[in-house]
């Protein structure tokens, strides 16, 4: 089966998992904590270069601040929990996002793990965390202003060099759970020609055999980037 090098998900779903059971958002955010262990395990086994979760827009900032404040606690917590399996896999972990705005103790967390895993030649498990595409393009034509481009040199080269991204293949194929049919502000750059798999399976829910899944209908796609 051919795989692709960077996979992109959408983890979407959370909250409606819970409110088919009955239970509490929260419930569903941490069953979704399990999801994402299982993926990196699978993903990794697989032999995935480039894993990349969307965890956290920066229009997630809009929703209710208790529940703000709950995943962000929820998220130190676990971003402690993953390193033995990091460590085991051997993934190198990578924030994607803007550092700005986010509080000082996830930022920490976020950088620790990123040195503690640097050294790790695994696969690369990028966190989408404070990420919004159109704020890294701002960023980034921003920066080749700040770095002293002429306007016949910024081109395609030298806004991908400044990217959040950059040094990482484009992705080949970007998941979305709960069967939403957008891409809410992720990756818009890089996922110029990705393939796109939509599924209903709520993020809980979506396990080692719906990842296989999605690679199995990846693996039948004809991908021409614009030729024939």
């Amino acid at each position: 089966m051919s795989l692709p090098r960077h996979v992109a998900l959408i983890m979407d779903g959370n909250g409606r998992w819970a409110a088919q059971r009955g239970w509490p958002r929260i419930k569903g955010h941490k069953e979704g904590v399990r999801a994402v262990q299982d993926i990196l395990d699978e993903a990794s086994a697989l032999g995935i270069e480039h894993l990349t979760l969307y965890a956290f827009s920066t229009e997630n900032w809009k929703r209710p601040a208790p529940e703000v404040a709950m995943l962000m606690a929820l998220l130190r917590m676990y971003l402690r929990m993953f390193l033995p399996k990091l460590r085991r896999r051997g993934i190198r972990f990578h924030h994607l996002g803007c550092e700005e705005g986010l509080p000082d103790g996830i930022l920490a967390d976020l950088r620790a793990l990123e040195a503690q895993t640097a050294d790790h030649t695994g696969m690369v498990f990028h966190l989408a965390v404070n990420y919004g595409s159109r704020l890294e393009l701002a960023h980034a034509a921003r920066r080749c202003v700040e770095d002293g481009l002429a306007p016949g040199e910024v081109d395609e080269a030298a806004l991908a060099s400044r990217l959040w991204t950059a040094g990482v293949p484009d992705v080949d194929l970007l998941i979305r759970t709960s069967g939403e049919l957008r891409i809410s502000n992720f990756l818009l750059w890089q996922a110029a020609y990705a393939e796109f798999y939509m599924t209903e399976c709520l993020w809980p829910d979506f396990r080692g055999p719906q990842l296989r899944e999605a690679l199995e209908a990846f693996a039948q796609r004809e991908r021409r980037f614009g030729g024939i």
